[in-house]
């Protein structure tokens, strides 16, 4: 504000002395006229900066509207590319992905050039002797002999500092020479241990081949699962999946995780408002997005069947059944689901008639044996067409306990596979689809059932304890641990006594386990069974708190 003031009073200052300067401007007053004279020019010189002022600020206006429209032009790019990349997922890799295979997998060794350390590359020049000889006497005097004592002195030091130097250099040279000698073994020594690990992997690899074409189940999932580790998507797609190989039939199944609503772009593009300068989104109409997200769907699925086909080349799988989940909220519940919105299942000979690059995805998947979500929008479940067999446990014939049992048995008094198996007939009984485990080699599994629900499915991991005393807290710690490792849905402990309160705060903690004392068993024996049992000699309502 105080220069805004000061222009305006300079700005009347000039006025003033050009009227006054006008008005005597017609005399022949010289100083008059060269007051007259510089007040218009330093009222030219403000208006040329007001206006320079002005363009300046015009032009700055003009910068920044354009790169605001810039913003939003490049936002609306990206917009465009995202939704162009959803729409070519299948074709882009059918076009121009390359099939992950065990020739693919295999690692090239190629040593590394030797670079020497700074400083050690060149050896140090030589002392030369010109550079420590004095000079001899000089004129008249040198000639006569005089000052040749001094000379000699003068030279016997010089040659004294001449060897010392040679000495140092000898030295500096062999210290040089040994460690480059040295960083050239650590050079070699890294080379070589590169390449045998190259040559470890590359045998490792060969192995896990002629395993592969043994149909080895191990072998056949891990390699299935490097094929889906290595499928490249656009940011936004989940990488879990699950994988299950049947080696006497040649069938995979697979379960993948897809991507959620979100992974499609809101806005189709985005424009720059002046007048508020802010850049909005011009949304992408629901109907777009719906159609958009479900073709990603479609797309991923057949995707994946593909590239696992493309990259079986010793032609083991013979089938593929594959299940596409969304990890999700349940906006109801707030619980986590996992509703499964595809599956199909498709031989290698009918799935090789297919052009791909040609076909609508979504009819495409109707022409296979397939379901499909009626609004994967809203995450509407379908039932899988398959799901996993149990095929990684030992699985034993079941036992009807039931039919030998008392009117009002006592759970103690029955022996540890009875009671077992009386758990697997109450589960079964209770809905779940159950079977047993061998004993020998159960990794801490008593019993294993799948729940079919479409939305809440999953493998759960059953293990029964037949106690009098509290059940170990470290007993539900490695159930826990068994349940993470077999990636099930749930673990179930169940005991004919009680467990402790560090066991019930750390099930609770942990989410996806269930503690079953007997109590609880007493009461789903009697609603799912009809049948009056005796958890043992310690009720649990008496049991320690």
């Amino acid at each position: 504000m105080p220069s805004a003031r000061y222009g305006i009073l300079l700005s009347r200052i000039n006025d003033h002395v050009l009227s006054w300067g006008q008005a005597v401007a017609g005399g022949n007053d010289p100083y008059a006229r060269e007051l007259a004279r510089q007040a218009r020019e330093r009222e030219k010189a403000r208006k040329a900066a007001e206006a320079a002022a002005k363009r300046k600020a015009r032009e700055e206006k003009l910068a920044y509207e354009a790169a605001r429209a810039q913003e939003a032009v490049d936002r609306t790019s990206v917009a465009e590319h995202d939704a162009e990349q959803l729409a070519k997922l299948l074709r882009s890799s059918v076009l121009d992905g390359q099939p992950l295979t065990f020739d693919r997998l295999r690692q090239e060794f190629v040593p590394s050039p030797f670079i020497p350390p700074k400083g050690r590359i060149k050896a140090a020049p030589l002392p030369r002797w010109e550079e420590y000889e004095p000079e001899p006497p000089r004129g008249l005097l040198g000639a006569l002999g005089f000052g040749r004592r001094g000379h000699d002195a003068e030279v016997e030091s010089a040659r004294k500092r001449f060897d010392r130097a040679l000495r140092d250099h000898a030295r500096d040279e062999k210290k040089r020479a040994e460690k480059l000698e040295e960083a050239r073994a650590q050079h070699k020594e890294r080379n070589e241990e590169e390449a045998a690990r190259v040559e470890q992997w590359n045998t490792a690899l060969e192995e896990r081949r002629n395993a592969y074409r043994d149909r080895d189940v191990e072998t056949v999932e891990w390699f299935v699962n490097q094929v889906l580790a290595a499928s490249v998507y656009p940011h936004g797609f989940p990488k879990a999946n699950q994988v299950s190989f049947q080696a006497d039939t040649g069938d995979l199944l697979v379960e993948i995780d897809l991507p959620l609503e979100d992974v499609v772009p809101a806005a189709r593009a985005y424009r720059h408002v002046k007048t508020r300068d802010e850049i909005t989104p011009i949304p992408r109409p629901e109907k777009e997005r719906k159609e958009l997200y479900a073709s990603v769907l479609a797309q991923t699925a057949l995707r994946t069947v593909h590239e696992l086909f493309n990259s079986d080349t010793e032609g083991v799988v013979q089938s593929i059944a594959l299940n596409g989940h969304v990890a999700t909220i349940d906006r109801a519940t707030g619980r986590d689901v996992h509703p499964c919105l595809i599956t199909l299942q498709a031989d290698r000979a009918e799935f090789s008639q297919l052009v791909l690059t040609q076909v609508d995805p979504r009819a495409c998947l109707k022409r296979l044996r397939s379901l499909i979500s009626p609004n994967p929008y809203e995450l509407e479940p379908v039932r899988p067409l398959v799901t996993f067999d149990l095929s990684k446990f030992r699985l034993m014939d079941s036992l009807d306990v039931v039919a030998g049992l008392d009117s009002r048995p006592v759970l103690m008094d029955l022996k540890p596979t009875e009671f077992e198996h009386l758990i697997r007939q109450l589960f079964e009984a209770i809905g779940l689809d159950s079977v047993n485990t061998q004993p020998s080699k159960d990794e801490g599994v008593d019993a294993v059932a799948m729940n079919t629900d479409p939305v809440m499915k999953g493998l759960c991991i059953i293990q029964a304890k037949r106690t009098k005393n509290v059940v170990p807290f470290e007993t539900v710690s490695a159930l826990a641990g068994v349940v993470e490792h077999k990636r099930a849905a749930k673990g179930i402990l169940v005991t004919t006594s009680w467990f402790g309160r560090a066991s019930e705060a750390f099930a609770n903690e942990h989410g996806r386990l269930e503690l079953l004392d007997g109590a609880n068993l007493v009461h789903l024996f009697k609603e799912h069974m009809n049948l009056d049992v005796i958890p043992g000699p310690v009720p649990p309502k008496k049991r320690p708190r």
